[in-house]
């Protein structure tokens, strides 16, 4: 693994930003912010997304993907993963040569794949990379410029980049504030999966439980900081959190089957009255919580 991080100044004549939420719009706001970058466009699905980010001066103008390709020197896809094949596919046509594009998608393999079929040859343009931040608020109105500083963005270059388009890759993110890692695509989906998706798929799960249960009401009636914080991902985008289970889905299965001995074995300790091994348990997940450097952060 190989982190790098830093100050840099460079600019971006005509930025375009495909998907002008949370992270696609704290991308363009931490960017405008470092005075790097001069125009930005704004593309995407919904016309009343654009038209907020829009009047959050957020982007300068609203675009189609072909307007984005045809005129942008920098393009970030910050789509739900389930989205990007046809994003490059309709990026492709039109796509500038001094384009570079990268992402902020929760997965890899399958966004590489896609790029692969989507942009052809043009692959070389798109340097792959993920940003390490989020939160469970959604929209224009959730994006900050603050979003990334300090935090890990991880970028797994292909054979077929240009070392001048990585470091403008890298250029981009550290103008943003953050620390770069550089993965190769099967690392960063199984670590993804384990410490980023897992918990989601654990919060919603939990969330869903206490939902369809008798007494729900009375249940959230009394629940209190531990259980906001416990299953505050929860409130995610559906569509962009099924994207990346549907396409991240060997990683969260071999998850998900580790994940189950370890509960078994809990409850195998709580039916036996086991308590030496329930303390012991506890320990070692309260001294590894205590010493992750996460929480210095």
């Amino acid at each position: 693994m190989n982190t790098a991080s830093g100050p840099t100044s460079f600019h971006i004549p005509t930025l375009a930003v495909v998907g002008v939420g949370l992270i696609g719009g704290s991308f363009a706001a931490a960017l405008r912010q470092a005075g790097c970058v001069g125009r930005v466009l704004g593309a995407g699905r919904r016309p009343q997304t654009l038209q907020e980010a829009l009047r959050l001066g957020l982007i300068d103008e609203a675009v189609t993907l072909t307007e984005a390709a045809e005129r942008a020197d920098f393009i970030f896809i910050a789509a739900p993963v389930g989205a990007f094949a046809a994003i490059f596919a309709a990026l492709k046509p039109s796509l500038n040569v001094r384009a570079v594009i990268t992402d902020g998608g929760s997965t890899k393999h399958n966004v590489i794949e896609a790029a692969r079929v989507g942009l052809q040859e043009r692959i070389v343009q798109f340097v792959p990379s993920h940003p390490m931040a989020g939160s469970h608020e959604t929209g224009p109105q959730a994006a900050d410029a603050s979003l990334y500083k300090g935090k890990r963005v991880i970028l797994t270059p292909l054979v077929e980049n240009h070392p001048q388009d990585i470091e403008r890759v890298q250029a981009a993110w550290r103008a943003c504030g953050a620390q770069l890692v550089s993965l190769n695509p099967a690392q960063h989906d199984g670590a993804m999966a384990a410490i980023s998706h897992m918990p989601h798929w654990i919060a919603a799960l939990y969330m869903q439980h206490i939902a369809q249960s008798d007494d729900a009401a009375l249940k959230l009636e009394l629940a209190g900081s531990g259980f906001r914080d416990f299953t505050r991902v929860a409130q995610g985008s559906p569509e962009m959190w099924r994207d990346i289970f549907e396409a991240n889905r060997q990683a969260m299965q071999n998850e998900i089957a580790a994940f189950r001995k370890v509960l078994e074995r809990a409850e195998h300790a709580l039916n036996a009255g086991d308590y030496v091994y329930l303390q012991d348990m506890l320990e070692v997940a309260a001294n590894a919580r205590r010493d992750w450097a996460g929480n210095q952060s």
